[in-house]
């Protein structure tokens, strides 16, 4: 492979990064060309040694965007966070994604449940003085703000559970990187790619 073809293979796995980042990543790659040209090595053995460009690039738009989830936690962040890490671990997903999808199933599956309590409990908080309770208006106004109380309290909870959940994937997702990173690493060499 030669140059030309690395830098501009790797540039294509880059897209969707800032400008910038990509610029700065593919003249370091090509400075890695430079030097190891000044040292006699030709295009095709440099291109060996650094390895496969699309696999470089996954691994670098994964970082970006543990990167981005670590700075700032926001559900955009999060979306390409686990995007990036599921282009990474595609294989992992296979064993991961049954209990993954169940596990998210049962937050969106509680998360809706809370927001059906908030609103019942709105219902009960406006309606209820009206359709004469036992106890008086004031137990349906109360009984109303308990179960709106329930309501925010389990989508709270849901929601730290998804925060802990996706740290847990990210954590996992590094984990896995910086265990492959040196077979990775010893498979380019080799010529493994």
């Amino acid at each position: 492979m030669t140059r030309a073809e690395f830098l501009t293979r790797l540039r294509r796995g880059l897209k969707g990064l800032p400008p910038e980042t990509i610029d700065e990543i593919v003249s370091d790659h090509e400075a890695h060309f430079v030097e190891a040209a000044a040292a006699g090595r030709d295009d095709a053995e440099i291109a060996q040694a650094l390895g496969n460009p699309e696999r470089l690039a996954r691994e670098v738009r994964a970082e970006a965007g543990l990167a981005r989830w670590e700075a700032e936690k926001t559900p955009s962040n999060a979306v390409a966070a686990l995007v990036a890490l599921l282009g990474l671990g595609a294989i992992d997903i296979l064993f991961l994604l049954p209990l993954l999808v169940g596990v998210i199933s049962a937050l969106f599956a509680v998360f809706g449940a809370a927001i059906a309590v908030f609103f019942a409990g709105g219902v009960v908080f406006v309606a209820g003085p009206f359709a004469e309770p036992p106890g008086g208006p004031l137990t349906a106004i109360l009984a109303g703000l308990g179960v709106m109380a329930l309501g925010v309290t389990m989508g709270a909870i849901t929601s730290v559970l998804s925060v802990w959940l996706f740290n847990f994937l990210v954590w996992f997702g590094r984990l896995h990187y910086r265990l492959l990173k040196p077979a990775l690493q010893s498979a380019s060499s080799s010529g493994e790619v």
